[in-house]
């Protein structure tokens, strides 16, 4: 039985790491650029699933749907999938490969066939798979986020508490990669859970990986709150970055509140200047366009882009309602004149990247046809 993957860019490390799962368990995964016999696997997010729905729906061979759209809208997906991974992979997909293979009909735990729908019994122990084997990808570190923000889909689909890979596990694939970038929620919270920090063992994790280090960094980016001198001086005495990228997602207290963010603005503002302090230059993502935004709020994000783009790097991106969320279902407000404007002329000056207008333009840049 061949079992095949589908390439997609913005789901490259998921490939690495469930190619990892289901080799392991007797399925080497082939990765293919368009569907194939036996079965072809897909994992895709709300804003790649309309470009791959209908080759979905089309193709003869044996479909299996994963990733964060698939767990948000299960049901949905069943409508033109064969099966549905809802949650994590890392055990449900090689039992299900395991089932269809044994001529079974694909009805196990975590997986919808049909109309038929059982929730998974268990959760992903990281260290009990393999970062990745032989295609390569990010080392994730950490899965899962206590904070609950609006538009996040991350603790809906992977829970509120927070699991990590072991020290020497990471260690163990670090010694795979000539440079480091890991994947996690926050990276500053590495071993805690991940509202009261333990930089002992962040110390710990970062001592004992050799390689050049990019900590803080896309993938691995950090919140502003968790910004202070312990954890720069961390960044500074063991990792390369010159960077420090972190979510500041508006420049209103009112939004932040009623996203459930967790932080202020004034801490964004303080983690700014500590960066700066350190010698970092801070990387900070804005969201623009939450339906409950007033011009206000919208004027006030605004100025604090422009403050930050005056010393650092800003992100920003339109607001995407994604299922699964509180926000899923509403409808992004129109950006003032005077935002086009402004994210325009800092993105010509080079101190502003983002898709502001297109919120899926960083999807499928580099996603093949």
């Amino acid at each position: 039985m061949q079992v095949n993957w589908r390439w997609i860019q913005a789901a490259r490390n998921s490939c690495a790491v469930l190619s990892a799962a289901c080799e392991r368990e007797g399925f080497p995964l082939q990765v293919v650029e368009s569907p194939a016999d036996d079965i072809t696997c897909y994992s895709l997010n709300s804003i790649s699933e309309p470009a791959f729905r209908d080759e979905i729906a089309n193709t003869g061979c044996i479909t299996v749907v994963g990733g964060p759209h698939a767990t948000a809208c299960p049901r949905e997906v069943a409508r033109y999938a064969d099966y549905v991974v809802v949650g994590e992979g890392e055990y449900t997909l090689p039992r299900l490969l395991e089932n269809l293979r044994n001529g079974g009909d694909g009805r196990i735990p975590g997986v919808m066939a049909g109309d038929w729908f059982k929730p998974a019994t268990t959760s992903v122990r990281l260290d009990a798979y393999p970062a990745f084997s032989e295609i390569k990808g990010y080392i994730e570190i950490s899965r899962g986020c206590p904070h609950t923000c609006g538009y996040c889909q991350t603790p809906r689909i992977f829970g509120c508490c927070m699991r990590h890979r072991s020290v020497d596990e990471i260690a163990r694939f670090a010694r795979r990669h000539s440079q480091l970038r890991f994947v996690t929620p926050n990276a500053f919270a590495y071993g805690s859970d991940g509202i009261h920090p333990r930089w002992d063992r962040v110390e710990r994790l970062l001592a004992a990986c050799k390689n050049q280090i990019f900590f803080g960094t896309f993938p691995s980016e950090v919140r502003p709150e968790f910004v202070c001198e312990t954890s720069l001086e961390l960044v500074t005495r063991y990792c390369a970055n010159k960077k420090l990228h972190f979510g500041a997602q508006s420049g209103s207290d009112r939004v932040l509140g009623m996203l459930r963010r967790g932080h202020t603005v004034s801490d964004i503002l303080h983690a700014c200047d500590l960066c700066r302090e350190q010698g970092l230059e801070p990387v900070v993502d804005f969201i623009v366009g939450f339906p409950f935004e007033t011009d206000d709020d919208q004027r006030a994000t605004l100025a604090m882009i422009q403050e930050v783009a005056r010393n650092g790097m800003v992100h920003v991106h339109r607001f995407i309602p994604l299922p699964g969320t509180p926000l899923a279902g509403s409808v992004a407000r129109d950006l003032l004149p005077e935002t086009e404007t402004v994210l325009g002329s800092l993105a010509l000056r080079g101190r502003l990247t983002g898709s502001w207008n297109d919120p899926a333009v960083r999807f499928f840049r580099h996603t093949p046809k």
